[in-house]
């Protein structure tokens, strides 16, 4: 249900990173608003020098830029607890030089305006009746995705 575009500078996450942080960036999306883990998807996209700029000029420091589309529904405070434990779990397992250089940003969408699974998703908190109102062979193939070892026992980078 919810997707995370993680954006840096080409060649500054390693592949250990990349798994720390989507696991990271699961874990607590999970966490605070009681959605499956296997919902979460975490794409990483890199920039190459020269193009990425701020303020109308090439950037000249460290950033990392996650942008995250969820569904509407969600207290302010729970979107807000995600931002900022987010933040910095990315900065921790970046190594990042300073947490001012990763911003994070939510973007809400309607629920009936997504597919995911090849199903039009349900309202926060009807996750569960959503889930097992699936047919078999769909329920089986999320399971497989929780089923998987999670990206934070992935190889740690050094």
């Amino acid at each position: 249900m919810p997707t995370y575009f993680c954006t840096s500078a080409s060649g500054r996450l390693a592949a250990g990173q990349k798994a720390r942080i989507a696991g990271e960036i699961t874990r607590i999306h999970s966490e605070i608003t009681g959605a499956p883990g296997f919902f979460a998807q975490v794409i990483f996209q890199e920039v190459n020098a020269g193009d990425w700029f701020m303020g109308g000029t090439p950037l000249t420091h460290e950033q990392i830029f996650v942008y995250g589309h969820i569904r509407t529904g969600r207290a302010a405070v729970d979107k807000t607890r995600m931002i900022k434990l987010m933040a910095e779990a990315v900065a921790l397992a970046a190594r990042a030089e300073s947490h001012r250089g990763v911003w994070v940003y939510l973007n809400e969408l309607p629920p009936r305006q997504m597919i995911e699974f090849g199903h039009v998703l349900p309202e926060p908190g009807d996750e569960a009746p959503w889930a097992a109102a699936l047919p078999p062979e769909d329920q089986a193939f999320m399971q497989s995705i929780a089923a998987r070892p999670a990206a934070a026992d992935a190889p740690k980078s050094p």
